[in-house]
């Protein structure tokens, strides 16, 4: 089922008040096909019900910070659609001062901040160079969480 179709089925499951034609977002986790399937996979089995991305990078690319009631579709590493995630917080916070809490929503390794500042470094050291900015311990770093609301 290629992306459109997968956001009719959705749609068509309300009884009212359905979603928008145009109504969500698609992307996937990461910045590898071999990470997008690792932690959509995560966001499909339930453990993972949090991300976090490079503020620098929405306003690099143009694009609005993403907002609670949203829809997005996962992508996994080859292009097809995973599921689809409602996000239902959005907060700002320097890197340094992301918590525990976050990073155990995030659900990846052992799900300690100390596991999540480390991977994280390294992700958002890739991004910051991408976009010609320096990593730092107070980057912004927009940490989301959401549910998942239909799968595959």
């Amino acid at each position: 089922m290629n992306v459109q179709e997968f956001w009719q089925a959705f749609r068509a499951s309300f009884d009212a008040d359905a979603p928008g034609e145009d109504a969500y977002q698609v992307w996937s986790f990461g910045d590898t096909p071999a990470m997008a399937d690792e932690l959509g996979a995560l966001t499909v089995q339930g453990v993972k019900t949090g991300t976090a991305s490079l503020a620098w990078e929405y306003n690099y690319d143009g694009d609005p910070l993403p907002r609670a009631g949203e829809y997005s579709i996962v992508l996994d590493g080859r292009g097809d659609p995973l599921c689809i995630i409602e996000t239902t917080r959005i907060y700002i916070e320097p890197y340094n001062l992301v918590d525990e809490e976050q990073a155990y929503a995030e659900g990846e390794g052992d799900r300690s901040l100390a596991y999540w500042r480390e991977a994280h470094w390294d992700y958002f050291s890739r991004r910051c160079e991408a976009i010609g900015r320096e990593p730092s311990e107070h980057m912004p770093i927009v940490c989301e969480r959401f549910r998942v609301a239909k799968t595959a």
